[in-house]
C-alpha cells in the first residue's frame, strides 16, 4: 500500500502532518485512535528527612524517586515544540520540592502528597509515583524497599 505522501518533500510531509492534526485527521489510525504519551523520570535522587523514628527524621537520608505522568494529548508529538509537553527537569523540581519542604513518617503519605502535586500541576490523566529507600534502616539485610503509588483523574 502506497501513501499519496510518498511524492512530498520532508517540509510537505509535516506541514500535512500539522494541518492532519488541527482538523483532526485520523483517518490513517482509526477514528477511535487514542495516543497516550507516557513522560518517565528515573532515578531522581534526593537527600530527605523522611522516616518513622525521630533519630531517622534528623539524619535524614537519600531517597530515589521514580515518576510516569501519562498524558492524553500530547501536541509536542506534532509540533515538536517543548511549551507542547511537560518539562521533564520541573517535574524534578517539583518532586524535590515535595520531599523536601517537609517531613512524612511514612513513604505512602510522602508519594500520595507528592502525586497530588504533580497531577494538580500537569495535565497529565494519571501519575505513577515510586520512592525508594536504598538503605533502610532495617536489621535484617534487604536491598531496598519503595512505595508506589497511582493516581488518576
Amino acid at each position: 500500500m502506497t501513501d499519496d505522501r510518498d511524492d512530498l518533500s520532508r517540509d510537505e510531509f509535516e506541514e500535512e502532518l500539522l494541518d492532519d492534526a488541527e482538523l483532526g485527521d485520523d483517518s490513517e489510525l482509526g477514528d477511535d485512535a487514542e495516543a497516550l504519551v507516557a513522560i518517565e523520570v528515573t532515578g531522581l535522587s534526593l537527600y530527605t528527612s523522611h522516616g518513622v523514628t525521630e533519630a531517622e527524621r534528623e539524619t535524614g537520608q537519600r531517597l530515589v524517586f521514580d515518576v510516569v505522568l501519562e498524558l492524553e494529548d500530547c501536541d509536542a508529538r506534532i509540533t515538536d515544540r517543548v511549551e507542547d509537553t511537560i518539562d521533564y527537569a520541573d517535574v524534578c523540581e517539583q518532586v524535590a520540592l515535595a520531599a523536601q519542604e517537609r517531613s512524612y513518617r511514612t513513604l505512602e503519605r510522602l508519594c500520595e502528597a507528592t502525586a497530588e502535586r504533580l497531577l494538580g500541576r500537569y495535565d497529565a490523566v494519571s501519575v505513577k509515583l515510586r520512592a525508594t529507600k536504598p538503605e533502610p534502616p532495617i536489621a535484617l539485610p534487604v536491598e531496598k524497599v519503595s512505595v508506589e503509588v497511582l493516581k488518576e483523574r
